[in-house]
């Protein structure tokens, strides 16, 4: 699979295949994404974003009382 984004300059595209490719029945879209190296901006700190993922997280919780890892167990694979 190959994914790119790229500007064009004018309304004709070459795309070049990899040989594994060749033959094959391919699928192109094309469509418009925002430029996001120019609109993106993080007008929000990275503590304030930690602060709202721990929140966000603080009801999901692990129990592992009564469990024992068996290594024999694990190991035996067939």
């Amino acid at each position: 699979m190959i994914r790119t984004i790229l500007k064009s300059d004018n309304n004709k595209l070459m795309l070049e295949l990899p040989d594994d490719l060749v033959g094959k029945l391919i699928e192109v879209i094309a469509f418009s994404v925002e430029d996001t190296k120019d609109t993106t901006k993080d007008t929000i700190s990275k503590e304030t974003r930690v602060i709202t993922l721990k929140a966000k997280l603080k009801n999901f919780t692990f129990n592992s009382g009564g469990y024992k890892f068996d290594r024999g167990e694990a190991n035996d694979y067939e």
